[in-house]
């Protein structure tokens, strides 16, 4: 079963293995298996704790051997599984059997045929998958996600007071600070992370069709309904979904794919914006001795960074896209389409942990060009423009607008002194005069 990384198909375990090998535990083959077994060790011990007539003599102490099972899961053993399921040509049935070996070695044959008992594999994925793309959530992505988001909000602190030309249309517009525009990006992130929060982690868990048949068949006595709701919400941290099919109606997990790519499409937005401005000289890059820009052009120092960045969370998107766009819709009470689909659910968290990392690294090689932006905005003496017609219309100045549209809409060059002459044939109070006089590009930047 072993890959190099200069094997694989994919780049994710090929080239940016060493970016995305902490989401390994979670969304690989063995994490899979791992979390099968997690589930079926639960469930017997659950039905043990109910108890069913036949397993309450069940020896309690004992639960933490089963647990060991998964908690001690090696590489060796899910090997073992994958060779159980070159026999039984199914995955969940493999994990059954070798749990089922495990019970032999510990003496338990007696009550073996109660693990999987009157469950279908469903209500295994369906837990698994929901549980490791939790806790890959928590423990991956969500300090992934705080370390950027903490980095933008230093910098919009350390780049609070500094004066910057805005454009809009990709022109001159009213200026603004950079650490505003930067502070933009935190907010929205922020606000989309609190919709994150409110979405469950939702999980199948009901038999074959979801109606707990066989349970009701073998146990007609037993509230299969409240077991599975605690099992799943007690045991396993998640919510039940009730009724289902075969399978999760998987809408809380479209939701949750939907909101990471909207978290993605904000940083592919900043990751444009960064580009940009360094395209505009607003930022030089910090130079990492040995490495080359080009392999023709000795001078530059690329945006490399933020390119990657984006190129990874669009494939990223991509794939959530159509993970939410198609695991919510299912032939009747299922078909097998949604299991081929959840095997690649790893797939744009690593690209987007790439385009994190990505990112973050371009931010932290950003050197502030203070004299670009400076220069910018005295060359830009037009955008006062509007302060200037504002303060006349509160003054009562007959058509502002018009004066100033006048005066700025050419292709002349406008200046300090060509607003300070315009100010001075202006028929308003000296005052007035001095308190437009006042007014810069640098200044002009608003709350």
């Amino acid at each position: 079963m072993s890959i190099s990384s200069l094997n694989a198909i994919s780049p994710i375990d090929g080239r940016y293995r060493s970016k995305v090998k902490e989401l390994a535990p979670y969304f690989s083959e063995e994490a899979l298996i791992k979390y099968r077994v997690l589930v079926e060790i639960e469930y017997f011990i659950a039905l043990c704790e109910l108890p069913l007539p036949q397993l309450a003599d069940f020896n309690t102490s004992l639960f933490e051997n089963l647990r060991a099972i998964y908690k001690n899961f090696t590489s060796e053993d899910a090997l073992a599984i994958k060779e159980i399921e070159k026999v039984t040509n199914h995955d969940v049935k493999a994990v059954e059997y070798f749990i089922k070996e495990k019970f032999d070695a510990l003496q338990l044959q007696k009550y073996k045929e109660f693990i999987h008992f009157g469950l279908t594999s469903q209500d295994i994925n369906n837990t698994a998958i929901p549980l490791s793309i939790k806790e890959a959530m928590n423990d991956v992505y969500v300090p992934e996600y705080s370390i950027i988001l903490n980095r933008l909000k230093e910098l919009s602190k350390d780049w609070a007071n500094v004066p910057m030309l805005a454009r809009t249309h990709g022109q001159p517009a009213s200026p603004t600070r950079l650490g505003k525009e930067i502070e933009v990006f935190a907010v929205r992130l922020e606000e989309q992370f609190n919709l994150l929060n409110d979405i469950p982690s939702a999980a199948k868990f009901g038999g074959a069709t979801g109606n707990f048949n066989a349970h009701k068949v073998a146990y007609p006595n037993v509230d299969w309904k409240a077991f599975g709701s605690a099992f799943v919400q007690e045991k396993l941290g998640l919510q039940h979904s009730f009724p289902t099919t075969q399978i999760e109606h998987y809408d809380h997990m479209a939701a949750l794919f939907d909101t990471l790519k909207r978290i993605n499409t904000i940083i592919i937005d900043l990751d444009r914006d960064i580009w940009t401005y360094v395209s505009m000289d607003y930022f030089k890059q910090k130079i990492k001795a040995g490495e080359v820009g080009s392999s023709a052009m000795p001078h530059k120092v690329n945006p490399i960074d933020f390119e990657n960045s984006e190129g990874n969370l669009g494939i990223a998107n991509a794939i959530f896209e159509h993970l939410s766009a198609k695991l919510p819709i299912s032939r009747l009470q299922r078909d097998l389409t949604d299991s081929t689909v959840l095997r690649n659910v790893g797939v744009p968290f690593g690209h987007t942990l790439i385009g994190f990392k990505s990112t973050l690294k371009g931010l932290n090689k950003l050197l502030l060009n203070e004299a670009k932006f400076a220069e910018d905005l005295e060359n830009n003496w037009a955008v006062v423009a509007e302060a200037i017609q504002t303060i006349l219309r509160r003054e009562a100045y007959p058509n502002p607008y018009e004066a100033l549209k006048g005066l700025t809409r050419t292709n002349e060059k406008i200046n300090q002194k060509s607003i300070s002459d315009f100010i001075d044939t202006l028929d308003v109070s000296n005052t007035i005069k001095e308190e437009l006089k006042r007014i810069t590009p640098s200044n002009y930047t608003g709350i």
